[in-house]
């Protein structure tokens, strides 16, 4: 057997409902499913049974150990030569496993991963986090869309590896987040072959609401700072953008309240007629005006520059307007997270467990 998918699932039966129907429409069928259920209390069994005739599929339930360590047990029961790894939220194009053949056979290669996108059937809220996960103005240029890339670090979402090079890495680490990073990393200390395969995309829905996306950005900017104390070379520019964003925007806010300040209080006097000489009173308010167009014009240039490419990309007004949100999201809770981590590990000297004891499985 040539492929193996390896789908861990936790409370989410309908989305594996949604990713083993689109298994069934796969063009290139030499491949089998394992669907390893992480101790869900809302199981996705009868799900998998109803596909069972129309598609080689293993339903495995296990206690609930993190996505990293469920991956590592349908590995353990896989076939195949070559493990396809998928989140549960994933729909693939019919073309999916077809793309991933063609690839391997003009190029061998030990791992690989490929692109994500937002579905017709998505919600706004869903196109909007897709946006902010995959813009090259947020953090997200290098996801999976771009040939040109020195290396590329597959992610769990959608990602290829081989059998062999999977056992021989020793599977997922324990992180609980970062763990597919990790294990990119992994990858290339060992000197093994990784490319982007750029037709090999999936439909990706992420998060639901923005409050959830937040809480995964800030776990993946926790993550990352765990990831330098552990990898130290692993740690680039663009990995601290969104700390010194999450800094700019609260020193802007800042900069705005003083201005208000200034304009309120200075206001007041000249209005009440507090002093004979109100000059320097105007002075104060014409420094307050200018504190909070200072503090507002490069939120709202950023926040038009969103709107007109998101709206260039998802043609919907609404959707752009989201994909503001999204994209401070997505740049603060990262950014907040990794300065938090900075914080602990860094300059507090904590290590990994007790700086973030939950963000690990025992």
């Amino acid at each position: 057997m040539k492929y193996s998918f390896i789908i861990p699932v936790y409370n989410r039966p309908d989305e594996v409902d949604e990713l083993l129907d689109s298994l069934t429409r796969q063009t290139f069928r030499d491949f089998e499913v394992i669907v390893v259920e992480d101790g869900s209390s809302d199981p996705c069994k009868e799900v998998v049974e109803k596909f069972e005739k129309v598609l080689d599929v293993h339903y495995y339930n296990k206690a609930n150990s993190g996505p990293g360590q469920t991956r590592n047990y349908g590995v353990e029961q896989a076939q195949g030569e070559y493990m396809l790894i998928l989140d549960s939220d994933c729909i693939l194009p019919a073309t999916y496993l077809e793309e991933v053949e063609k690839e391997l056979q003009q190029e061998d290669t030990d791992a690989f991963g490929g692109p994500d996108r937002a579905h017709d059937s998505f919600t706004d809220v869903q196109k909007a986090i897709n946006y902010a996960m995959t813009s090259f103005f947020t953090t997200g240029g290098i996801r999976g869309g771009k040939k040109k890339l020195d290396k590329f670090y597959p992610r769990s979402f959608n990602m290829g590896i081989r059998k062999s090079v999977y056992q021989s890495l020793g599977g997922f680490s324990k992180m609980r987040f970062g763990e597919d990073i990790d294990f990119s990393i992994r990858i290339f200390k060992n000197s093994y072959r990784c490319r982007l395969f750029p037709e090999a995309w999936v439909w990706h829905k992420r998060r639901t609401d923005l409050k959830k996306f937040f809480k995964q950005v800030h776990n993946s900017g926790i993550a990352r700072i765990n990831l330098y104390k552990k990898y130290p070379d692993s740690l680039k520019l663009v990995h601290m953008l969104p700390a010194v964003f999450t800094l700019g925007v609260l020193l802007l806010c800042l900069l705005f309240v003083v201005g208000l300040g200034l304009i309120v209080s200075n206001g007041y006097g000249i209005y009440a007629d507090v002093v004979d000489d109100p000059s320097m009173l105007y002075v104060g308010v014409f420094l307050g005006v200018m504190a909070v167009l200072g503090a507002l014009a490069p939120l709202l240039a950023y926040s038009l520059l969103i709107f007109i490419d998101s709206f260039v990309r998802n043609k919907s007004f609404k959707v752009a307007c989201l994909s503001i949100g999204a994209s401070f999201v997505q740049l603060m809770g990262y950014g907040s997270g990794f300065l938090l981590a900075w914080w602990r590990r860094c300059i507090c000297g904590k290590d990994e467990f007790a700086a973030f004891e939950k963000n690990f499985y025992k």
